[in-house]
């Protein structure tokens, strides 16, 4: 690795680790994840499995979270609904940044009519409440995993899209891309080999807040039904379980919506810390300070 990369990444550690709430939000988010991970491992109970006997019964040694109406585990169900919640994220996250930064660079570098024509794409997009144009897009198809992931991916590139023109608005009049164009270098290759590096770091930050959004909204299907089905689990389901109950059953509600909070609290945590380690002013200004302490 380069002398000068290998600077960048220490200063960029030496700058997020001392925001301790975005440390905290990361070891929360990895812990998150292992748990997804591993939950067929961690589930004291088959998640799927009702127990008619055991229905409604509170927190206690058998089920630590409690059962459902049906005598479900809910502890077996959050792990394994955690894994629905994140994959929803990452995956819907990853389409969106992908149709993000196409548009955008496209948009960005040729200027002109395709800026023009990409950008009132957005704006029309822009112009819908996304949460009704995803119940307006989801009343015509089938809900499962893999429709909640498209379309909540399809309705949330807009960000990323101008994010990544407005950079490379900026960049494509740096030096280098004009010394690139002098020499006779593609436009493809200026793009991806020159421009596209420069302006990926606002895109992980936007990466990183985008993924509690979209669990959120995924969440917010799942409690009015819309989301993905049984008996697939998930946190907005078991939320959506819980609301005729919540009387005599509170663990129903309060167990996921805490889990639906720590985790969105915890990405954004994170992103925020991501974001003031890349603000290259920042930077320098840590730069500078570990410097004079030397």
């Amino acid at each position: 690795m380069p002398v000068r990369a290998r600077g960048e990444i220490r200063l960029f550690w030496r700058t997020f680790s001392r925001n301790q709430l975005a440390c905290v939000g990361g070891v929360v988010v990895g812990l998150l994840v292992l748990m997804a991970l591993f939950a067929p491992y961690l589930a004291p109970h088959d998640p799927h499995r009702p127990d008619v006997k055991r229905s409604l019964e509170p927190p206690s040694g058998t089920h630590l979270l409690g059962t459902d109406q049906i005598g479900r585990d809910v502890l077996s169900r959050m792990l394994y609904g955690s894994r629905v919640s994140l994959a929803v994220g990452f995956v819907s996250v990853g389409i969106a940044t992908i149709i993000g930064v196409l548009l955008g660079a496209m948009s960005g570098y040729h200027g002109g009519v395709v800026d023009g024509l990409i950008m009132r794409v957005v704006d029309l997009m822009l112009v819908f409440p996304r949460f009704f144009l995803l119940l307006a897009v989801l009343a015509f198809l089938q809900p499962s995993i893999w429709t909640i992931m498209a379309v909540i991916g399809f309705t949330g590139w807009m960000g990323v899209a101008r994010l990544v023109r407005a950079e490379f608005l900026s960049l494509k009049e740096r030096e280098f891309v004009i010394w690139s164009q002098s020499i006779g270098a593609s436009a493809f290759r200026i793009i991806w080999r020159h421009i596209l590096p420069n302006a990926m770091p606002p895109v992980l930050v936007a990466m990183t807040l985008g993924i509690p959004a979209a669990i959120l909204t995924e969440s917010g299907l799942s409690f009015l039904g819309l989301g993905v089905q049984p008996p697939y689990a998930t946190w907005g389901n078991i939320l959506n379980d819980g609301k005729d109950a919540i009387e005599i059953a509170w663990w129903l509600s309060v167990y996921p919506g805490l889990a639906i909070l720590i985790t969105v609290l915890c990405y954004n945590l994170l992103g925020e810390g991501i974001r003031d380690a890349l603000d290259p002013r920042l930077r320098q200004a840590i730069g500078r300070f570990v410097r004079w302490g030397r």
